[in-house]
């Protein structure tokens, strides 16, 4: 095999491949061996027909698409590495010469990676944060914590309060007739979480348990069943039990059951730490995102579409990968929400540039620095991999293959170029002034929310930590 290079504008290019006579032979005795089976020739038996015989009536060419697709599969992985250039997206492919006893041509035209005009990367000026944490925040996550070690106590002493959760049973009834998935019998609800239709949880509000009551509701204009959009329905409930959450003590004790503290005002102590540590941590997210937005606002960077297409194409890939972890498949979620796929990556493409442009200035920035990756650096990246996923580190190291190395290298590399960016960062605005409380609409004071917005996944292992 053979391949030629020839550069195109806006960081594209096309190469040029070229595999022996004797390959594409293979190719296409596979190709005839694989569809003898499908062809009826008379005279012969299925699938015992000669490829001459085949190919007379047929044409030479009636091979030619299998051997073709199977020669680009096989060749162009070793003509990517082979080429020497960085290629970053799926190529688009297309056959230049096939005839047998002559050599296999195909062309692939990619994008490579874009050169980056790195702009000032010391001394971006990016907001102060104040990662301080008050009182009003560590008596929130105190509460949070109580709540979460509460326990259901049956009532029977008052009416349904909000909090509260129902045991219930319902037939609903639109022009006094049952509809389909409008019955229930001993549903759990609990008076608040909006999981019913609006206006139908405030109705048990003062409903006693053994109580029969009429609930009376209208379907939401947006209804996902467009025969119940927009109808007015009466739904017979009866009430079998009213339970409550009974909140533990906040003493010493609830402090020694749930967490590693003998005393409550220990726990508050080591409270506060945690919510320091939670913020420090989203605090340095923040500003390593304030200053990658920074420098790439002031470097320039060309994308080839292709690239941008390619990382469009990953990220639904992804997203399908989390809807199936859930239950779901892909084509369902599309159906449900009617999406398209045109229109799903058309969503993707804002954040699919902002990925690639963030990993090219950060790629510039390490390669600008010099940094490298020790071995210490990497199995210290296998340790945090297998802490996430609660896996064994010698399981996580079985599991990382070449390519799996290399990327965990390269996001250790931009790991380094972000804190680089941080670390010599001027942090010139000041933060917003922070108040143990803040006042809501009616001028009553709330307590502001202890845990700042996080990914899900680093929200839990930062509270089971």
């Amino acid at each position: 095999m053979s391949v030629s290079v020839e550069k195109l504008e806006n960081s594209m290019a096309k190469l040029t491949i070229e595999v022996s006579e004797d390959k594409l032979e293979e190719a296409i005795n596979a190709a005839y061996r694989k569809e003898r089976g499908r062809i009826v020739i008379p005279g012969f038996r299925k699938g015992k027909a000669p490829r001459a015989v085949i190919e007379r009536m047929y044409g030479k060419e009636v091979f030619y698409e299998e051997a073709a697709d199977t020669l680009v599969q096989q060749e162009y992985p070793e003509a990517m590495k082979e080429s020497g250039e960085d290629i970053v997206s799926s190529p688009k492919i297309s056959v230049e010469q096939i005839e047998s006893g002559k050599p296999f041509i195909f062309t692939a035209e990619v994008a490579l990676k874009p050169p980056v005009g790195l702009g000032k990367y010391k001394g971006i000026e990016i907001e102060k944060i104040d990662t301080s944490v008050t009182d009003a925040e560590v008596e929130e996550e105190l509460e949070r914590q109580r709540k979460l070690s509460a326990r259901d106590v049956t009532v029977t002493d008052r009416p349904v309060q909000a909090d509260d959760t129902v045991k219930l049973d319902y037939e609903g009834m639109i022009d006094g007739v049952p509809f389909e998935g409008g019955k229930a019998e001993e549903q759990l609800l609990t008076i608040g979480s909006g999981t019913f239709i609006p206006g139908f949880e405030d109705q048990l509000i003062g409903q006693e348990a053994g109580a029969h009551c009429d609930v009376t509701v209208t379907f939401p204009e947006s209804y996902h069943e467009a025969s119940l959009s927009g109808k007015e329905a009466v739904f017979h409930c009866f009430i079998h039990e009213i339970r409550a959450k009974e909140l533990p003590e906040l003493d010493d004790d609830f402090a020694s059951d749930v967490s590693e503290y003998e005393t409550l005002a220990e726990f508050r102590e080591g409270l506060k730490k945690q919510l320091s540590e939670n913020k420090e941590k989203e605090a340095q997210r923040t500003r390593e995102d304030e200053c990658v937005k920074a420098l790439i606002e002031d470097s320039d960077i060309n994308l080839p579409e292709p690239m941008v297409e390619t990382q469009q194409r990953q990220m639904v890939n992804d997203f399908a990968m989390q809807l199936q972890m859930q239950g779901m498949s892909y084509p369902q979620y599309m159906q449900m929400m009617g999406q398209s796929e045109a229109r799903m990556m058309e969503q993707m493409r804002p954040q699919a540039i902002e990925r690639i442009k963030a990993r090219l200035v950060l790629e510039a920035v390490a390669k600008a620095e010099g940094f490298t990756v020790s071995d210490e650096d990497f199995n210290k990246k296998l340790e945090e991999v297998a802490k996430n996923y609660r896996l064994e580190l010698d399981r996580v190291k079985e599991l990382t293959g070449e390519k799996e190395e290399k990327d965990l290298r390269e996001d250790i590399l931009m790991e380094k170029a972000a804190k680089f960016l941080v670390d010599n960062a001027k942090a010139t605005k000041e933060p917003k002034k922070k108040k143990d409380a803040e006042e809501d609409a009616t001028g009553e004071a709330k307590p502001k929310r202890a845990v700042p917005k996080r990914k899900r996944a680093e929200k839990k292992e930062e509270e089971e930590g």
